[in-house]
């Protein structure tokens, strides 16, 4: 399962939720579920921002962990 790390990184960086929405443009109820990694659906030009404005690569912002219940 893709696990986000968004949260993380906006501490690193001293930002909010709030912000990020307002610097990016991304609604800030996406914000929230990307945090919360509740996000379906997340289009390449977003994750294109949220890496420009908090000045990173997609990998600070996401990781791959593999789910214990697969098999």
């Amino acid at each position: 399962m893709i696990r986000f790390k968004v949260k993380v990184r906006l501490a690193e960086c001293n930002m909010t939720q709030k912000e990020l929405a307002e610097k990016t443009g991304i609604r800030p109820p996406t914000v929230s579920a990307i945090c919360v990694g509740t996000v379906k659906h997340l289009p390449i030009d977003a994750l294109d921002k949220m890496c420009d404005v908090l000045d990173c690569q997609p990998a600070d912002l996401m990781e791959y962990v593999k789910d214990p219940d697969a098999q």
